[in-house]
């Protein structure tokens, strides 16, 4: 699921806000592990583009999560 999850963010990518709720939607389906392999590999790709996106999610994930 991790990698059919990377591929829609790569293809929604254009468009900031579809961007943000194709990523809030990938935590419904991924196990703890598979988040913390896409907040890497997010950071890794998107933060030049979607940095405060990828702050603001994964900071709120992570409060739910804990």
């Amino acid at each position: 699921m991790l990698e059919y999850v990377k591929t829609i963010l790569l293809k929604v990518s254009f468009d900031k806000m579809l961007f943000e709720k194709e990523l809030r939607k990938a935590f419904r389906f991924l196990v703890q592990e598979e988040i913390q392999q896409l907040k890497k590999w997010c950071y890794e790709q998107f933060s030049g583009m979607y940095l405060i996106i990828l702050n603001r999610v994964f900071r709120k994930s992570a409060s739910v999560i804990a």
